[in-house]
């Protein structure tokens, strides 16, 4: 049962009423006990419509650029606008360290257009449990379109996959040759490949060494990921951009793609839970038997490999269930 204020969010939400979407979203990111129900809460006619597009790729692609002037083209057809930008997050307080930055200064004043940087929280593939819920907050909440951009801090952020129908991978010719971005894993999650900031020298070639790869390993039998130019600062190539939107999206639906795919998402997404849940009581934890302090010491102190002490964890259920829920101080 969600709190009296919790639940007006929540109606109000349903209402049409944008205010409530960063109020929702902050309590979930603070891990409010009221998150199952909030979740509960939303219909399931009103999750699924809208069009989920992830952008991702390596530092100084141009994805934050790139993402602004998606928006300025999907406004001008007055669709209305979700960006959630995952920033990596700080060590000390867990919050996103570029999260205050002035963003899409074009964008802030619009009604239409929302935009919210959130935290990695440390999860290893770039995304944490928060973000599947923030997405269906904006979905319910009745946006056309949800842009995903991610933190693009290292070249393992692979989860975007996960939480979005589109995959967009945005590079420019400094990145590298398509080489590295198959060794990157990149290749493999791609439905669509932007070679951004294409007025500079190599894009082309870069561009033509990628859609040679990608007609090698296409990763399905429905659908060959393009490989567009765009000079993202100026607007060119973003409207072929979102026509690939539109047609990855009209294949998945009619090869009867989408929702096995969402499917999977789904179970994933319970995954991701279970895991964020799991990390936040043992982080948060202060008071252990000396039984299982005796085996974090040895772990610690380098007299006890991990691996061990998970084993005996796991042999041990008293103590397995201690460590996944912690009393706390005394």
């Amino acid at each position: 049962m969600v709190l009296e204020d919790t639940q007006q969010l929540i109606d109000r939400l349903l209402d049409g009423d944008f205010n409530a979407v960063p109020r929702l979203i902050t309590l979930i990111e603070k891990g409010s006990d009221d998150v199952p129900a909030i979740m509960e809460s939303l219909p399931s006619d009103r999750l699924g419509r809208a069009k989920k597009i992830g952008i991702t790729g390596p530092p100084g692609a141009g994805k934050s650029t790139l993402v602004e002037s998606i928006t300025s083209h999907l406004r001008k057809d007055n669709l209305k606008v979700g960006i959630l930008v995952i920033d990596p997050s700080s060590p000390f307080t867990g919050g996103a360290i570029l999260g205050d930055r002035v963003r899409m200064a074009d964008h802030y004043l619009d009604e239409g257009v929302f935009i919210r940087s959130m935290a990695t929280r440390g999860a290893p593939g770039g995304l944490s449990e928060v973000v599947p819920k923030a997405i269906k907050i904006l979905d319910a909440s009745g946006f056309d379109v949800i842009l995903l951009e991610t933190a693009g801090v290292g070249q393992t952020e692979l989860d975007v996959k996960d939480v979005v129908d589109t995959v967009t991978v945005v590079l420019v010719p400094e990145a590298g040759d398509a080489i590295q971005t198959m060794k990157a894993g990149l290749m493999e999650i791609a439905d669509i490949f932007v070679v951004n900031k294409s007025d500079r020298s190599g894009s082309k070639r870069m561009a033509s060494d990628l859609s040679m790869n990608v007609h090698l390993g296409s990763k399905n039998d429905w659908w060959e990921t393009p490989v567009l130019l765009t000079q993202a600062h100026r607007g060119v190539g973003v409207k072929e951009l979102i026509d690939a939107f539109k047609g990855h999206r009209k294949t998945m639906e009619d090869t009867n793609n989408l929702e096995p795919t969402r499917e999977k998402q789904r179970r994933r997404e319970l995954e991701m839970t279970i895991r964020g849940q799991i990390f936040s009581r043992i982080k948060n934890s202060s008071s252990f038997s000396q039984k299982l302090t005796h085996i974090l010491d040895q772990v610690d102190r380098g007299e006890l490999d991990p691996s061990v002490a998970a084993n005996a964890l796991l042999r041990e259920q008293d103590l397995l269930a201690e460590w996944l829920n912690p009393k706390g101080p005394n």
